[in-house]
């Protein structure tokens, strides 16, 4: 289990499910490892007290509360910004104590660089969901999200190199749909100029050829 690639999937999985929900991740991980299902990394022992997943849970009830509630959640999760990824490149940090220094190290800013990726994706989609005027959005979207973080962390622990395919993947249909956005802003942004859009140009060079 603890051994580079191993550690390395199981981390990449674990930070994306930090950057969705920090305690309901930190709270599987010490039910797992209680029930025995994962053995920890020495430096996460810690997880598996009963006070750690006592507190997480209790944190846990607290975020799916707050979550649920429009604007309440961006508040929420502006300030989570600040928690999430650098809980993750801790947990990183102290799981890969066996690691190399080097290897330490680009472990612990991946890990930050996967949650960063997951909670900005997390943030995005609150900012969408908090312009709709009823709340059963945003108690989907919560839902999914605790879901998709507790799901993960125990994928993680027992498949952690499918586990961490999925979240490359994942990682990817992010980026493309952020490029997407990206280019709707600057058309957008061309359009309000009074200059070209680019799928007016585009339309007419393929007119002329």
């Amino acid at each position: 289990m603890l051994n580079p690639a191993r550690l390395t999937a199981l981390l990449v999985a674990i930070s994306f499910a930090v950057g969705l929900n920090l305690y309901v991740t930190v709270a599987a991980l010490g039910l797992l490892a209680r029930f025995q299902v994962l053995e920890l990394p020495a430096g996460l022992a810690l997880l598996g007290h009963t006070w750690v997943i006592a507190v997480a849970i209790g944190l846990s009830v607290v975020e799916a509360v707050a979550d649920k509630i429009p604007y309440a959640d961006l508040v929420w999760n502006a300030l989570h910004t600040f928690v999430r990824v650098p809980a993750a490149a801790l947990l990183a940090y102290q799981a890969s104590n066996a690691l190399s220094p080097g290897e330490r190290a680009m472990v612990t800013v991946g890990a930050a660089v996967v949650a960063g990726v997951s909670h900005a994706a997390k943030s995005s989609a609150r900012v969408a969901v908090s312009a709709t005027p009823e709340p059963v959005s945003n108690v989907v979207l919560s839902t999914s999200e605790d879901v998709a973080a507790a799901g993960i962390t125990w994928l993680a622990t027992v498949h952690p190199f499918a586990a961490a395919g999925l979240v490359v993947a994942m990682m990817v249909v992010i980026g493309l749909l952020v490029r997407k956005v990206v280019r709707g802003i600057r058309t957008g942004l061309a359009r309000l100029r009074g200059g070209p859009s680019v799928a007016g140009e585009s339309r007419r060079m393929g007119a002329r050829s």
